[in-house]
């Protein structure tokens, strides 16, 4: 086999196109202060976020200077306050803490929420998001701190909460009469809640065959069911497509505005715009 020159294969590798846009957005990261650590998990997540839309993360978020800008005020600065705080308060988490045996997941953690307000709850991969949720439900109980909550909780995990060998319409039922709903009115409702997410479920196909993104759609229309004055949600679009996904986002400002409070797990930091109060459980920017 020939051997190609040595300054041909150099040549071809400069030619070789590398995207370094998560390089310049982590660089940019940290010349702004963030700790090189929490800058590269930021820069790690927000190249995943535009690998899910099969999108270059240049065209999806723009120049990756002005993008570490606008992520770095989003996190740091306080929102704007755009309402006037006269809801009643749906959840309060004070000095909140949690350590399971030698491990401190959470310590400190404060959040209060009003009815037509939006929480994001973001962070990297293990620094305690669901955990806090769970805490936030009533279904974990803290190491330190309280939580106070309203009666009225719809809580949306990332994964389960259903059976497969069950139908749409009977989780409607099951979960409608658990909360005081007749089956007939727990039907309609859930069908009704289906098609503002694009999706018209099939009377007799049971949920195993459905697709995750669907499963997933029935999980949030669950913890809507009874119409609860506090959703709590859990990376609640896993396996949406952008259409199901945009849906996703008009219920939350539709909950909003009807004066629910809404508290939502998230890693997709382009969608902070869309919400009241950010709780950053990385590390300090």
């Amino acid at each position: 086999m020939a051997r190609v020159p040595r300054r041909r294969r150099l040549t071809d590798r400069r030619a070789r196109p590398v995207n370094d846009w998560p390089l310049r957005f982590e660089a940019e990261l940290v010349r702004l202060g963030v700790q090189p650590q929490r800058a590269r998990q930021l820069s790690v997540e927000t190249a995943a976020q535009a690998g899910e839309h099969a999108a270059d993360p240049d065209g999806f978020f723009g120049p990756a200077h002005l993008y570490a800008r606008h992520l770095v005020a989003e996190l740091r600065a306080p929102l704007p306050d755009t309402r006037c705080p006269t809801g009643r308060v749906m959840l309060r988490l004070t000095g909140v803490g949690k350590r399971f045996r030698r491990r401190t997941v959470l310590t400190g953690v404060d959040l209060t929420v009003r009815g037509g307000e939006v929480a994001a709850i973001v962070g990297a991969n293990g620094c305690g998001k669901s955990t806090l949720l769970r805490i936030c439900a009533g279904l974990t109980t803290p190491t330190s701190g309280t939580v106070h909550r309203t009666r009225r909780v719809g809580f949306v995990p990332q994964d389960g909460g259903t059976a497969g060998w069950l139908t749409a319409d009977e989780h409607f039922t099951l979960f409608g009469v658990a909360a005081g709903m007749t089956p007939r009115k727990a039907r309609s409702t859930g069908t009704h809640l289906a098609s503002l997410l694009a999706w018209r479920p099939g009377r007799t196909q049971p949920v195993q065959e459905l697709s995750g993104g669907t499963r997933q759609k029935l999980n949030l229309i669950l913890g809507e069911l009874h119409g609860p004055d506090l959703l709590l949600l859990d990376e609640p679009y896993q396996g949406f497509d952008q259409g199901a996904y945009l849906d996703f986002w008009r219920q939350v400002r539709s909950w909003r505005d009807a004066g629910r409070a809404v508290v939502v797990v998230t890693h997709l930091l382009h969608e902070l715009q869309h919400v009241d109060h950010v709780l950053d459980l990385g590390a300090a920017a």
